[in-house]
Parts: structure tokens; sequence; C-alpha cells
């Protein structure tokens, strides 16, 4: 079963996909995403976070990404960069969410959207971040596999 987070992300993926490509307002592709594809109201709030706040703290978000990628994020497919935006911003802001669930819910997005190999770059991307962003977090997962 999908949690009502984990809809949220998917929807938001879609969302701030259509942003990008398009540069539509952020209210219109939410009242579209609210009554065309019918989010629940338990996914509504995480939905709106994200759909509002990626855009608005953009600039932090691809600078964070630039230094763990290899090219210019302009040049990052739109499906990758758009869950890879989503997944930054989760993990700079939220840490209550596990950085594990973050990864795996970026993970879970790309195999589902993005390109056949797109999720082992996701991966690689997400993972080497939380190191930085989840230090603490991080070593301790790392110390309990040893």
């Amino acid at each position: 079963m999908i949690t009502p987070k984990s809809q949220a992300r998917r929807s938001a993926v879609q969302a701030i996909y259509q942003w990008q490509l398009t540069g539509y307002e952020l209210k219109e592709i939410e009242r579209q995403f609210v009554e065309e594809h019918g989010i629940s109201k338990g996914e509504l709030s995480y939905f709106q976070d994200l759909l509002h706040n990626v855009p608005t703290r953009l600039e932090g978000i691809d600078a964070a990404l630039q230094e763990y990628t290899n090219r210019p994020i302009e040049q990052i497919d739109p499906v990758e960069r758009a869950i890879l935006r989503i997944s930054t911003y989760e993990l700079m802001e939220h840490p209550e969410i596990p950085y594990r669930v973050v990864v795996n819910e970026g993970i879970n997005l790309a195999k589902e959207f993005g390109a056949t190999q797109s999720h082992k770059f996701v991966n690689g991307v997400l993972d080497r971040m939380a190191r930085k962003f989840r230090a603490v977090e991080s070593q301790a997962h790392r110390e309990a596999k040893s």
C-alpha cells in the first residue's frame, strides 16, 4: 500500500516536472492536480509543501545538487531533475524523515517515471548528499551495517 506521503511525492514529481517545462503558476498546477488527479486530504498538505517550497528554495536546492552531479542542473533529464529537487528539499528541510526513506522514495520514483537506468543516477546523487546533509544519521547507519 502506498502511504499518503509517498502519493504526495508521486504527484509532486509530476507537478514539478510540469512547472519546469511550462513555467505555469504553481497555484494553477495545484488546482489542476487537486481537481483532475483527485489528491486526497491525507496527501494534500505534503503535496502543497513540496510543490510550493521546492521552487521557492530552488537556488539553494540546485546549488546543493550541483556539488554532486557531473553536469549542469539544466542538462539533467527533467524527470530526474524533478525527483532530485524534491529529494534534496526533503534532505535539507525535513529532518524528521529518515534519509533512507528519502533516498528510497527517490529511487522508486525514478524507477516509475525515469529512464531505464535513471534510478542508479538518482541513488548515487542522493546517497552522497545524505552524507553531507544527514551526516550523523548517515554515519550511524554505516556503523550499524559494519
